[in-house]
């Protein structure tokens, strides 16, 4: 058995992350009126917000709110629940009001479309739509922090008749006092209905409401990162805010932490095989896929049930959205607290399930690039694809034909076209995409035409792509784009315009760009501020790069770009310890002195405060530090529970 395994046997047994992940405040009152239209008698049926209301309401019941459920609602019924939900809304903490389905603006007013509406004339909204100014005014006021989560930028349902009323999309009201607004798309654009369970923007929020540690508008930016993927950039989520204080639907900022990170500490804590082999099957080339590998031939077959673990093992399953994760929570805890809304989640996901397999839902799966990757859709390799290429090009083909007002499918099918390895085909296809306003088929046809695969080597027509899809917030494409400025490759060099460029990629969520840039900046290319650089580089570990944390400690504990701070320096190692591959433990229990004495003292005390280390506060790197370090890689600290 490696030590390590040993090690982690010896020391978790029994151990329970209870506190390791946070739960909602009990103390704050929330309230929320969730509304799903799509059974539409007079103008086109959508299928999926009646599936995204049940989803959402489910997930918001979850999160402590006491949920007003509408499906499918008359109009009557509609501004009845919009009424009650005002009185409710002023009186609390906190309210929200999600609604999907149909919405069209008019004179710069928008109207929500109840089921029963019949829309002939301009005057018929007034007496058959809700409006969107009604539930503003009903929903402000009060002490609390008030939102509003808007799916219902389909496209004007009158827009086939003889006479259209209304506008494009949603039009945009600006926020009254104490408002957070979220819209599924920008104004003016239509968000799509999606070809799954759920719309683009309703799934991209259900796999982020429950991460812990990030504030509304946090949470909401990763949204909005998942929306843009999954539809070629097309639509992008937008808000607006007047609020004077952060929310948090799961815990706090002390709570942070990747859902990769989470997972991997409640399956080695709790010394537990299925949990283990779910790891594996999501993060197979994760950071603590060598951990578990390392540590699976010690797991029992099966994991005792303790009720002290009840909320770690929910919180995985609401947090993932995973069939795998809900079936492991009833079996182990068939009583357990959270038993109704696991049961419920469990139904969802077993739907959501129906419909990833349906030919949208395989060609996603099958062809989606890895830069596209989302919590719903992990990406492929190229070799990958190339060897399922025959079925991809089938189920995206059908995709495509289905749904062609989403170019993004275009592009999947694109994507498998070459894989399967008939590239002239696949380059018509990309070109078809780029015309529907797709931008990873932007992306992927500018590299072809940079380097002259099986196309025409056209570096300008490249470079104009790569501005193209830059214009429409790609972040490959703006890295792409700062390579080439950068080292002047086909363009006159534009060290400025690259980092302007690095830094639009890392505002779109770009951990790779935002990691480059914080390493120029700190390399003094290009100027900005010295404290611009650790800012960085604590941003790209939230966004996913481990290394970016080893990269923070250094900057502190040689205090050459900042301020030393060897304390912090300290802080940012034991990220790096719970969060990378293991070469930051590996360098912290090498005979090799890497980092300073005072950072490693720092490092002993934190250790010895944790309760892990009983050893001397010598300064010194070495293999006695080693059982403590482990613990902390799985426990992280007591004082983040």
């Amino acid at each position: 058995m490696p030590t390590f395994v040993r090690s982690i046997v010896a020391l978790l047994a029994g151990v329970s992350l209870s506190t390791i992940v946070a739960t909602t405040a009990e103390a704050e009152s929330r309230v929320a009126l969730v509304v799903g239209e799509g059974a539409y008698a007079n103008v086109p049926a959508l299928s999926n917000p009646p599936n995204d209301a049940q989803d959402v309401a489910q997930a918001l019941s979850a999160l402590g709110f006491k949920v007003r459920l509408l499906v499918d609602a008359d109009r009557a019924a509609f501004e009845k629940e919009v009424i009650e939900f005002g009185r409710e809304a002023v009186a609390a903490d906190v309210s929200l009001f999600y609604y999907g389905g149909h919405g069209l603006q008019v004179a710069g007013h928008n109207y929500l479309v109840p089921v029963n509406a019949s829309l002939h004339h301009t005057q018929d909204i007034d007496s058959e739509t809700v409006h969107l100014d009604a539930v503003l005014d009903t929903e402000t006021g009060g002490r609390g922090i008030h939102m509003i989560f808007l799916d219902a930028c389909r496209d004007d349902p009158t827009r086939n008749s003889k006479t259209p009323l209304g506008g494009k999309g949603l039009a945009r009201v600006g926020a009254k006092a104490g408002l957070y607004i979220v819209y599924a798309t920008q104004p003016d654009n239509v968000a799509l209905d999606g070809a799954g369970r759920n719309s683009p923007f309703a799934d991209a929020l259900l796999h982020h409401v429950a991460d812990p540690g990030l504030d509304v508008e946090s949470m909401i930016i990763q949204v909005r990162i998942d929306v843009q993927k999954v539809t070629g950039d097309e639509q992008v989520v937008w808000d607006e805010s007047s609020r004077t204080r952060q929310f948090y639907f799961k815990g706090d900022a002390t709570a942070k932490a990747p859902p990769e990170t989470r997972l991997w500490q409640v399956a080695a804590a709790q010394r537990d095989r299925s949990l283990a082999a779910i790891y594996l099957d999501f993060f197979p080339k994760g950071p603590h896929a060598r951990d578990i590998r390392e540590l699976l031939p010690s797991l029992p077959e099966k994991a005792a049930a303790n009720e002290e673990h009840d909320d770690d093992y929910w919180d995985l399953a609401f947090s993932f959205r995973a069939r795998s994760l809900a079936d492991v929570y009833l079996q182990r805890f068939p009583k357990g607290t959270h038993l109704d809304d696991a049961k419920s989640l469990l139904s969802n996901l077993q739907s959501a399930e129906l419909a990833a397999s349906e030919a949208p839902g395989v060609c996603e799966r099958l062809a989606t690039h890895p830069s596209d990757a989302t919590p719903s859709v992990a990406g492929v390799d190229f070799a990958t694809l190339a060897a399922h290429a025959a079925q991809a090009v089938e189920a995206c083909g059908v995709a495509a034909h289905a749904y062609p007002e989403n170019a993004h499918y275009l592009a999947l099918l694109a994507r498998a076209t070459f894989a399967a390895g008939h590239e002239p085909e696949a380059v018509g296809l990309y070109r078809k995409a780029v015309e529907g306003g797709d931008t990873r088929a932007m992306v992927s046809l500018a590299t072809l035409m940079e380097n002259g695969d099986h196309v025409a080597k056209d570096p300008k027509g490249a470079l104009a792509l790569y501005e193209k899809a830059v214009a429409r917030d790609n972040p490959d494409a703006a890295i792409n784009l700062g390579f080439a400025l950068a080292q002047g490759l086909g363009v006159p060099k534009n060290t400025q315009r690259a980092l302007a460029l690095f830094r639009k990629a890392s505002d779109l969520g770009s951990a790779r760009a935002t990691f480059n840039l914080a390493t120029m900046i700190g390399q003094g290319v290009g100027g900005g501020k010295p404290g611009d650089a650790l800012d960085l580089y604590r941003k790209a570990a939230d966004l996913g790069y481990p290394g970016a944390y080893r990269a923070a400690a250094l900057l502190q504990d040689i205090g050459k770009v900042v301020p030393r701070n060897t304390d912090v320096a300290a802080d940012e190692l034991l990220d790096c310890v719970r969060a990378d591959f293991g070469d930051c433990l590996s360098e912290l229990t090498g005979v090799a002195q890497v980092w300073t004495f005072d950072t490693l003292r720092a490092v002993q005390s934190r250790l010895k405060s944790a309760g892990y280390y009983d050893g001397p506060i010598d300064g010194k790197s070495g293999p006695s530090l080693a059982p403590a370090l482990q613990q902390w890689r799985v426990l992280g600290s007591p004082k983040k529970v």
